[in-house]
């Protein structure tokens, strides 16, 4: 089997297994093997340059490109999550909301509520605000 094939199978093997971890540092060796595979193709060298060639990118590529990828990943906001969103919004109650019963309709769905003071009770018609989103239930208080 030629070498810069094998190069070539390891750079893939590398990059499928970064599949698996998330953390880049297998996607840098993949790019180290990669660059080895070039240049035992490009240039026909023996094998132990093809193996500084792999180490040489390898290391940089950890060094240089990893670092400011992963700083740029975690940098974002990301997405706001959704019952984050809910927070704060007004709803009307349903059935009765008392510490272990009730439901309220917050933005056109019914959801499970609960009070935000458990020995707060609120009947059917009230207007309450969602203080926090626990699961799948609606802390909410009265509007004052």
């Amino acid at each position: 089997m030629p070498v810069p094939l094998i190069w070539l199978i390891a750079a893939l093997a590398l990059a499928g297994a970064e599949v698996l971890t998330g953390d880049l540092f297998l996607l840098m060796l993949s790019g180290g093997a990669l660059a080895a595979a070039a240049s035992s193709w490009l240039l026909a060298l023996p094998v132990w340059v093809d193996g500084l060639v792999f180490l040489l990118v390898s290391v940089l590529l950890l060094v240089g490109v990893r670092p400011a990828i992963k700083r740029r990943m975690q940098s974002g906001k990301g997405l706001l999550d959704p019952a984050k969103a809910l927070e704060g919004k007004s709803a009307l109650v349903l059935d009765r909301v008392a510490r272990h019963e009730g439901q309220v309709k917050l933005d056109g769905e019914i959801w499970t509520a609960r009070p935000h003071v458990e020995t707060d009770v609120y009947e059917a018609g009230d207007q309450v605000t969602v203080v926090h989103i626990d699961g799948a239930t609606a802390v909410v208080a009265k509007i004052v």
